[in-house]
Protein backbone atom coordinates (compact mmCIF):
# COMPACT_ATOMS: atom_id res chain seq x y z
CA UNK A 1 0.00 0.00 0.00
CA UNK A 2 1.20 3.53 -0.79
CA UNK A 3 2.37 5.80 2.00
CA UNK A 4 1.57 9.50 2.34
CA UNK A 5 3.22 12.30 4.29
CA UNK A 6 0.64 14.86 5.38
CA UNK A 7 2.09 18.32 6.09
CA UNK A 8 -0.26 20.32 8.25
CA UNK A 9 -0.25 23.77 9.83
CA UNK A 10 -0.82 22.71 13.42
CA UNK A 11 -2.14 19.93 15.61
CA UNK A 12 -5.92 20.25 16.10
CA UNK A 13 -7.17 21.36 19.49
CA UNK A 14 -10.54 20.95 21.16
CA UNK A 15 -12.01 23.91 19.26
CA UNK A 16 -11.22 23.85 15.54
CA UNK A 17 -11.10 27.03 13.48
CA UNK A 18 -12.63 26.92 10.02
CA UNK A 19 -9.41 26.15 8.15
CA UNK A 20 -8.45 23.45 10.62
CA UNK A 21 -11.82 21.79 10.14
CA UNK A 22 -11.03 21.52 6.41
CA UNK A 23 -7.57 20.16 7.22
CA UNK A 24 -9.09 17.55 9.51
CA UNK A 25 -11.55 16.51 6.80
CA UNK A 26 -8.69 16.12 4.29
CA UNK A 27 -6.75 13.96 6.75
CA UNK A 28 -9.80 11.83 7.55
CA UNK A 29 -10.49 11.11 3.87
CA UNK A 30 -6.86 10.30 3.09
CA UNK A 31 -6.72 7.90 6.03
CA UNK A 32 -9.94 6.27 4.90
CA UNK A 33 -8.53 5.65 1.41
CA UNK A 34 -4.96 4.66 2.27
CA UNK A 35 -5.38 3.40 5.84
CA UNK A 36 -4.42 5.50 8.84
CA UNK A 37 -1.25 3.45 9.38
CA UNK A 38 -0.06 4.59 5.94
CA UNK A 39 -0.53 8.32 6.62
CA UNK A 40 2.07 10.12 8.72
CA UNK A 41 1.57 13.73 9.78
CA UNK A 42 4.03 16.55 10.30
CA UNK A 43 2.81 19.67 12.13
CA UNK A 44 4.57 22.90 11.24
CA UNK A 45 3.53 24.47 14.55
CA UNK A 46 3.78 22.74 17.90
CA UNK A 47 0.80 24.15 19.76
CA UNK A 48 1.94 22.50 23.00
CA UNK A 49 5.03 24.69 23.11
CA UNK A 50 4.58 28.34 24.04
CA UNK A 51 6.01 30.59 21.37
CA UNK A 52 8.77 32.91 22.50
CA UNK A 53 9.88 36.33 21.27
CA UNK A 54 12.76 34.54 19.55
CA UNK A 55 10.26 32.39 17.60
CA UNK A 56 8.46 35.46 16.29
CA UNK A 57 11.71 37.23 15.42
CA UNK A 58 12.96 34.15 13.57
CA UNK A 59 9.66 33.89 11.72
CA UNK A 60 9.78 37.56 10.73
CA UNK A 61 13.35 37.16 9.48
CA UNK A 62 12.46 34.32 7.08
CA UNK A 63 9.23 35.82 5.65
CA UNK A 64 10.98 37.86 2.91
CA UNK A 65 12.75 34.70 1.71
CA UNK A 66 9.46 32.87 1.13
CA UNK A 67 9.32 30.89 4.37
CA UNK A 68 5.88 31.39 5.88
CA UNK A 69 5.66 31.64 9.67
CA UNK A 70 6.79 28.39 11.25
CA UNK A 71 8.88 27.31 8.25
CA UNK A 72 12.68 27.65 8.19
CA UNK A 73 15.33 26.28 5.82
CA UNK A 74 16.25 23.64 8.42
CA UNK A 75 12.65 22.42 8.67
CA UNK A 76 12.32 22.25 4.90
CA UNK A 77 15.57 20.28 4.57
CA UNK A 78 14.32 17.81 7.17
CA UNK A 79 11.01 17.41 5.34
CA UNK A 80 12.79 16.84 2.03
CA UNK A 81 14.88 14.06 3.60
CA UNK A 82 11.80 12.50 5.22
CA UNK A 83 9.72 12.65 2.03
CA UNK A 84 11.92 10.11 0.29
CA UNK A 85 10.17 7.35 2.25
CA UNK A 86 6.72 8.29 0.92
CA UNK A 87 4.83 7.89 -2.34
CA UNK A 88 2.78 11.04 -1.77
CA UNK A 89 3.37 14.34 -0.02
CA UNK A 90 0.14 16.22 0.72
CA UNK A 91 0.87 19.88 1.53
CA UNK A 92 -2.30 21.04 3.25
CA UNK A 93 -1.75 24.77 2.78
CA UNK A 94 -0.48 26.53 -0.31
CA UNK A 95 1.44 29.00 1.91
CA UNK A 96 3.92 26.11 2.25
CA UNK A 97 4.57 26.04 -1.49
CA UNK A 98 8.28 26.41 -0.83
CA UNK A 99 8.24 22.79 0.38
CA UNK A 100 6.91 21.69 -3.03
CA UNK A 101 9.64 23.70 -4.75
CA UNK A 102 12.43 22.21 -2.63
CA UNK A 103 11.04 18.68 -3.02
CA UNK A 104 10.92 18.95 -6.79
CA UNK A 105 14.38 20.49 -7.02
CA UNK A 106 15.77 17.74 -4.79
CA UNK A 107 14.60 15.08 -7.25
CA UNK A 108 11.71 13.71 -5.18
CA UNK A 109 10.08 10.95 -7.25
CA UNK A 110 6.68 10.76 -5.55
CA UNK A 111 3.53 12.79 -6.13
CA UNK A 112 3.24 16.25 -4.56
CA UNK A 113 -0.31 17.44 -3.87
CA UNK A 114 -0.95 21.08 -2.99
CA UNK A 115 -4.22 22.12 -1.32
CA UNK A 116 -5.45 25.72 -1.59
CA UNK A 117 -7.55 26.72 1.41
CA UNK A 118 -7.82 30.16 -0.20
CA UNK A 119 -6.08 32.32 -2.74
CA UNK A 120 -3.82 33.32 0.11
CA UNK A 121 -2.88 36.82 -1.00
CA UNK A 122 -6.59 37.72 -1.03
CA UNK A 123 -7.18 36.02 2.32
CA UNK A 124 -4.35 37.89 4.04
CA UNK A 125 -5.28 41.22 2.47
CA UNK A 126 -8.73 40.79 4.02
CA UNK A 127 -7.31 39.60 7.33
CA UNK A 128 -4.61 42.25 7.76
CA UNK A 129 -6.48 45.28 6.42
CA UNK A 130 -4.19 48.31 6.25
CA UNK A 131 -1.48 47.21 8.66
CA UNK A 132 1.77 48.81 7.42
CA UNK A 133 3.72 45.54 7.38
CA UNK A 134 1.05 43.52 5.57
CA UNK A 135 2.96 43.55 2.26
CA UNK A 136 5.65 41.28 3.79
CA UNK A 137 3.07 38.61 4.60
CA UNK A 138 0.98 39.01 1.44
CA UNK A 139 4.14 38.91 -0.67
CA UNK A 140 5.26 35.69 1.01
CA UNK A 141 1.81 34.14 0.58
CA UNK A 142 1.75 35.13 -3.09
CA UNK A 143 5.15 33.55 -3.78
CA UNK A 144 4.12 30.32 -2.07
CA UNK A 145 0.87 30.08 -4.03
CA UNK A 146 2.93 30.53 -7.19
CA UNK A 147 5.38 27.81 -6.13
CA UNK A 148 2.50 25.47 -5.33
CA UNK A 149 1.15 25.95 -8.85
CA UNK A 150 4.57 25.50 -10.43
CA UNK A 151 5.90 22.53 -8.50
CA UNK A 152 2.97 20.49 -7.15
CA UNK A 153 2.02 17.58 -9.38
CA UNK A 154 -1.66 17.98 -8.46
CA UNK A 155 -3.46 20.95 -7.01
CA UNK A 156 -6.86 21.29 -5.35
CA UNK A 157 -9.01 24.37 -4.76
CA UNK A 158 -12.20 24.79 -2.75
CA UNK A 159 -14.39 26.39 -5.40
CA UNK A 160 -14.56 27.59 -8.99
CA UNK A 161 -14.01 31.24 -8.00
CA UNK A 162 -10.66 30.39 -6.45
CA UNK A 163 -9.83 28.16 -9.41
CA UNK A 164 -10.45 31.07 -11.79
CA UNK A 165 -8.28 33.44 -9.76
CA UNK A 166 -5.50 30.84 -9.49
CA UNK A 167 -5.58 30.40 -13.27
CA UNK A 168 -5.50 34.17 -13.83
CA UNK A 169 -2.73 34.91 -11.31
CA UNK A 170 -0.54 31.84 -11.68
CA UNK A 171 -1.42 30.32 -15.04
CA UNK A 172 -2.57 26.94 -13.76
CA UNK A 173 -6.01 25.41 -13.52
CA UNK A 174 -6.41 23.32 -10.34
CA UNK A 175 -6.69 19.61 -11.03
CA UNK A 176 -9.71 19.21 -8.76
CA UNK A 177 -12.28 21.26 -6.86
CA UNK A 178 -13.13 19.84 -3.45
CA UNK A 179 -15.63 22.01 -1.56
CA UNK A 180 -15.88 22.35 2.19
CA UNK A 181 -17.54 19.23 3.58
CA UNK A 182 -18.27 17.72 6.99
CA UNK A 183 -18.63 14.27 8.41
CA UNK A 184 -22.33 14.07 9.21
CA UNK A 185 -22.50 14.31 12.99
CA UNK A 186 -26.15 15.39 13.17
CA UNK A 187 -27.99 12.30 11.97
CA UNK A 188 -31.07 11.84 14.19
CA UNK A 189 -34.32 9.92 14.09
CA UNK A 190 -36.24 13.15 14.60
CA UNK A 191 -35.34 16.82 14.37
CA UNK A 192 -36.61 19.94 16.18
CA UNK A 193 -40.20 20.78 15.24
CA UNK A 194 -40.55 24.29 16.66
CA UNK A 195 -41.39 27.27 14.48
CA UNK A 196 -39.18 30.33 14.42
CA UNK A 197 -40.01 32.96 17.01
CA UNK A 198 -41.77 36.24 16.34
CA UNK A 199 -38.60 37.73 17.82
CA UNK A 200 -36.05 35.53 16.05
CA UNK A 201 -32.82 34.48 17.70
CA UNK A 202 -30.08 35.31 15.19
CA UNK A 203 -26.83 33.42 15.68
CA UNK A 204 -23.45 34.53 14.36
CA UNK A 205 -20.83 31.79 14.33
CA UNK A 206 -17.17 32.27 13.54
CA UNK A 207 -13.74 32.81 15.01
CA UNK A 208 -12.36 36.19 16.10
CA UNK A 209 -11.15 37.20 12.65
CA UNK A 210 -11.35 40.65 11.05
CA UNK A 211 -13.87 39.90 8.24
CA UNK A 212 -16.16 38.11 10.74
CA UNK A 213 -15.96 40.91 13.29
CA UNK A 214 -16.35 43.65 10.68
CA UNK A 215 -19.44 41.90 9.35
CA UNK A 216 -20.97 41.63 12.82
CA UNK A 217 -20.25 45.30 13.52
CA UNK A 218 -21.78 46.31 10.16
CA UNK A 219 -24.90 44.28 10.99
CA UNK A 220 -25.03 45.74 14.52
CA UNK A 221 -24.98 49.31 13.23
CA UNK A 222 -27.07 49.01 10.07
CA UNK A 223 -29.54 46.18 10.58
CA UNK A 224 -30.05 45.51 14.30
CA UNK A 225 -31.65 48.92 15.10
CA UNK A 226 -34.33 48.27 12.46
CA UNK A 227 -35.44 44.76 13.45
CA UNK A 228 -36.79 43.09 16.59
CA UNK A 229 -34.40 40.20 17.24
CA UNK A 230 -32.22 38.54 19.83
CA UNK A 231 -28.53 38.30 18.94
CA UNK A 232 -25.97 35.73 19.99
CA UNK A 233 -22.32 35.43 18.89
CA UNK A 234 -20.30 32.23 19.29
CA UNK A 235 -16.80 31.37 18.13
CA UNK A 236 -13.18 30.86 19.01
CA UNK A 237 -11.68 33.94 20.66
CA UNK A 238 -14.91 35.95 20.42
CA UNK A 239 -14.63 37.06 24.04
CA UNK A 240 -12.41 39.84 22.63
CA UNK A 241 -14.85 41.26 20.09
CA UNK A 242 -16.12 44.10 22.28
CA UNK A 243 -12.54 45.31 22.79
CA UNK A 244 -12.32 46.48 19.18
CA UNK A 245 -15.80 46.32 17.60
CA UNK A 246 -19.28 47.58 18.36
CA UNK A 247 -21.78 44.94 19.50
CA UNK A 248 -25.21 45.90 20.93
CA UNK A 249 -25.73 45.68 24.65
CA UNK A 250 -27.56 42.52 25.65
CA UNK A 251 -25.93 40.40 22.97
CA UNK A 252 -24.70 37.14 24.46
CA UNK A 253 -21.15 36.22 23.46
CA UNK A 254 -19.94 32.63 23.77
CA UNK A 255 -16.21 32.05 23.30
CA UNK A 256 -14.44 28.73 22.68
CA UNK A 257 -17.43 26.50 23.38
CA UNK A 258 -16.43 22.84 22.85
CA UNK A 259 -19.99 21.87 21.84
CA UNK A 260 -21.96 24.15 19.52
CA UNK A 261 -24.94 21.86 18.95
CA UNK A 262 -27.18 23.54 21.60
CA UNK A 263 -26.49 26.95 20.04
CA UNK A 264 -27.36 25.73 16.57
CA UNK A 265 -30.54 24.04 17.75
CA UNK A 266 -31.89 27.06 19.63
CA UNK A 267 -31.18 29.53 16.81
CA UNK A 268 -34.01 30.60 14.51
CA UNK A 269 -31.67 32.00 11.86
CA UNK A 270 -27.95 31.77 11.09
CA UNK A 271 -26.83 35.23 10.00
CA UNK A 272 -23.60 35.44 8.00
CA UNK A 273 -22.83 39.07 7.00
CA UNK A 274 -19.37 38.42 5.55
CA UNK A 275 -18.15 40.77 2.82
CA UNK A 276 -14.45 39.91 2.43
CA UNK A 277 -12.35 36.80 1.98
CA UNK A 278 -11.42 33.91 -0.24
CA UNK A 279 -12.11 30.18 -0.29
CA UNK A 280 -15.38 28.99 1.28
CA UNK A 281 -16.95 29.74 4.62
CA UNK A 282 -16.93 26.65 6.82
CA UNK A 283 -19.78 27.87 9.02
CA UNK A 284 -22.07 27.92 5.99
CA UNK A 285 -21.49 24.20 5.51
CA UNK A 286 -21.95 23.51 9.20
CA UNK A 287 -25.20 25.48 9.18
CA UNK A 288 -26.45 23.33 6.30
CA UNK A 289 -25.57 20.18 8.22
CA UNK A 290 -27.68 21.31 11.19
CA UNK A 291 -30.58 22.22 8.91
CA UNK A 292 -30.64 25.90 9.75
CA UNK A 293 -32.36 28.80 8.08
CA UNK A 294 -29.55 30.94 6.67
CA UNK A 295 -29.43 34.63 5.78
CA UNK A 296 -26.05 35.35 4.23
CA UNK A 297 -24.09 37.52 1.82
CA UNK A 298 -22.81 36.41 -1.56
CA UNK A 299 -19.33 36.09 -0.05
CA UNK A 300 -20.55 33.75 2.69
CA UNK A 301 -22.23 31.58 0.04
CA UNK A 302 -19.28 31.34 -2.37
CA UNK A 303 -18.82 27.79 -3.60
CA UNK A 304 -22.27 26.59 -2.46
CA UNK A 305 -24.97 25.59 -4.94
CA UNK A 306 -28.20 26.56 -3.20
CA UNK A 307 -31.75 27.77 -3.76
CA UNK A 308 -31.50 30.97 -1.72
CA UNK A 309 -35.23 31.38 -1.17
CA UNK A 310 -35.55 27.88 0.29
CA UNK A 311 -32.34 28.32 2.30
CA UNK A 312 -33.50 31.64 3.80
CA UNK A 313 -32.17 34.60 1.85
CA UNK A 314 -29.11 35.97 0.14
CA UNK A 315 -28.60 39.58 1.26
CA UNK A 316 -25.89 42.14 0.50
CA UNK A 317 -27.45 45.39 1.72
CA UNK A 318 -28.92 46.49 5.02
CA UNK A 319 -32.35 46.80 3.42
CA UNK A 320 -32.19 43.21 2.16
CA UNK A 321 -31.19 41.90 5.60
CA UNK A 322 -33.95 43.91 7.28
CA UNK A 323 -36.61 42.66 4.87
CA UNK A 324 -35.49 39.04 5.16
CA UNK A 325 -35.53 39.10 8.97
CA UNK A 326 -38.93 40.83 9.08
CA UNK A 327 -40.25 38.12 6.78
CA UNK A 328 -39.27 35.52 9.39
CA UNK A 329 -40.87 37.57 12.16
CA UNK A 330 -44.13 38.02 10.29
CA UNK A 331 -44.30 34.52 8.82
CA UNK A 332 -42.81 31.96 11.23
CA UNK A 333 -41.52 28.81 9.57
CA UNK A 334 -39.84 25.61 10.82
CA UNK A 335 -36.67 26.25 12.78
CA UNK A 336 -35.28 23.06 11.23
CA UNK A 337 -34.85 23.67 7.50
CA UNK A 338 -35.21 20.29 5.77
CA UNK A 339 -34.06 21.68 2.43
CA UNK A 340 -30.69 22.80 3.89
CA UNK A 341 -30.19 19.46 5.59
CA UNK A 342 -30.93 17.55 2.36
CA UNK A 343 -28.55 19.73 0.32
CA UNK A 344 -25.82 19.06 2.86
CA UNK A 345 -26.29 15.30 2.58
CA UNK A 346 -26.32 15.40 -1.21
CA UNK A 347 -23.43 17.80 -1.86
CA UNK A 348 -21.47 18.78 1.24
CA UNK A 349 -21.09 15.69 3.41
CA UNK A 350 -17.64 14.10 3.35
CA UNK A 351 -19.08 11.06 1.58
CA UNK A 352 -19.65 13.25 -1.48
CA UNK A 353 -15.91 13.95 -2.00
CA UNK A 354 -14.31 10.57 -1.25
CA UNK A 355 -14.34 9.56 -4.92
CA UNK A 356 -12.66 12.83 -5.92
CA UNK A 357 -9.82 12.12 -3.50
CA UNK A 358 -9.54 8.59 -4.87
CA UNK A 359 -9.01 10.01 -8.35
CA UNK A 360 -6.40 12.45 -7.06
CA UNK A 361 -4.53 9.48 -5.54
CA UNK A 362 -5.24 7.25 -8.57
CA UNK A 363 -7.16 4.88 -6.33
Amino acid sequence: MSRLLYIRYKKPGKVLEGGEQVSQKNWNVLCRILGEHNVDTVYIHDENRKRTVADYLKGAFWFPFGYFFGITPAIVRRLVRTAGDYDFVFIDRSVFGIIAAKLKKSGYKGVIIGFFHNVEILYFKAKLGHKPWRFIITGCADRNDRWTCRYADRTISLNSRDADVIKERYGRIPDAIVPVTFNDTYSKESYPEQLTSRKPLCLFLGAYFAPNCEGIEWFSRNVYPNVDIEMKIAGKGMSRIRDNYYVPEGTEIVSDAPDLVPYYEEADIMVLPIFKGSGMKVKTCESLMYGKNIIATTEALQGYDLDYDRMGARCNTAREFIDAIKSFSENPRPRFNRYCRDVFLQRYSTESVVETFRKILNR
